[in-house]
């Protein structure tokens, strides 16, 4: 039978994947045990790991207890660490798109190739730190709002706001988003929400206003660490929170990190970003690292592409 190039390209197209990594509050204790364990070059990275950031972070990451892991200088590299292990150990399947969720665009930016493993590592512990002092500092507090739509809560923030700052942190799926702010102002919104038609509306355990004005401090100081950080061109397109577009090999290294600065105050545009890959031709969508949430949005967004996650060992065998 003759090879028709055409017909094998129509066939990647109909099979191209996205990877997606999860962000802060995926976390969980024993989180990337298993693969620690039956992984030598997982054991190996991990060791690694607790070496470029000076913390035992395979022992919390193990072991705990719940409270440390949650500290936010923490969260973040145990995050990305174990996002890092899973896509290592994916051989069957190659990323045509990647993207990441807030902290998650960190795991997408090493994925591609446009950040090193021990700079990404170093990135979101410091990341960690000053989100961690900007909300010690600026007290804030962040909300879901579920079954309200996108211009309804745009709405609700901008009246809200008299009462102190408040925008939407978060637009993560149809009817589901995660607004942030001072604590007067997030509390006000989720009255008017609720009046105005919300299903639910539910203060988050948070230790910071992440995604909104409260964060500026801790983006100056961010500032001066991407600047000192080397980045290359990417290799795979990665989707942006702040714009929900790609970043590709063309993109200038200066608007990669101006993205990442901008991110700490600015929206996360996840369900933009997931509707632009499938746009683009997603048809399968491989959550790498902790927990099954961004798999859980990408259905709400849409159910017809393919949605698979790799958190533990046994999930290798099911892709």
């Amino acid at each position: 039978m003759d090879f028709d190039i055409y017909q094998f390209r129509v066939y990647l197209h109909h099979m191209s994947t996205a990877f997606v990594y999860p962000g802060q509050g995926s976390q969980y204790v024993g989180m990337g045990q298993d693969l620690y364990e039956n992984y030598p070059e997982i054991k190996d990275l991990y060791i690694q790991a607790n070496e470029i950031l000076g913390i035992d972070i395979s022992s919390i990451s193990f072991t705990g207890p719940e409270e440390k892991l949650k500290q936010t200088f923490i969260t973040q590299p145990a995050i990305v660490l174990h996002s890092v292990a899973a896509t290592r150990l994916v051989k069957n399947k190659e990323a045509n798109y990647t993207a990441g969720h807030s902290l998650g665009e960190f795991s997408a930016l090493i994925k591609a190739g446009a950040l090193s493993f021990e700079d990404g590592l170093k990135l979101v512990q410091l990341r960690g730190e000053l989100m961690q002092k900007a909300g010690e500092k600026n007290k804030g507090t962040m909300a879901a709002i579920i079954g309200l739509d996108t211009i309804k809560i745009i709405e609700v923030c901008r009246d809200a706001s008299e009462y102190g700052i408040v925008q939407v942190a978060n637009f993560n799926s149809p009817g589901q988003i995660v607004i942030s702010g001072s604590i007067e102002g997030v509390q006000r919104a989720m009255v008017i929400a609720k009046e105005r038609g919300a299903k639910m509306a539910k203060e988050l355990v948070v230790h910071g206003a992440f995604h909104s004005p409260l964060m500026e401090s801790a983006r100056e100081d961010f500032e001066v660490a991407l600047d000192y950080t080397e980045f290359k061109k990417v290799q795979i397109p990665v989707y942006t929170n702040v714009h929900a577009t790609p970043i590709t090999k063309d993109t200038e290294l200066e608007f990669i990190k101006r993205t990442l600065y901008d991110q700490l105050t600015s929206s996360v545009r996840w369900d933009e970003s997931v509707m632009n890959m499938i746009n683009d031709g997603a048809k399968e969508f491989i959550e790498l690292g902790p927990g099954k949430v961004l798999q859980g949005l990408i259905k709400r967004i849409n159910n017809t592409v393919v949605i698979k996650g790799v958190d533990k060992a046994e999930d290798l065998n099911k892709l």
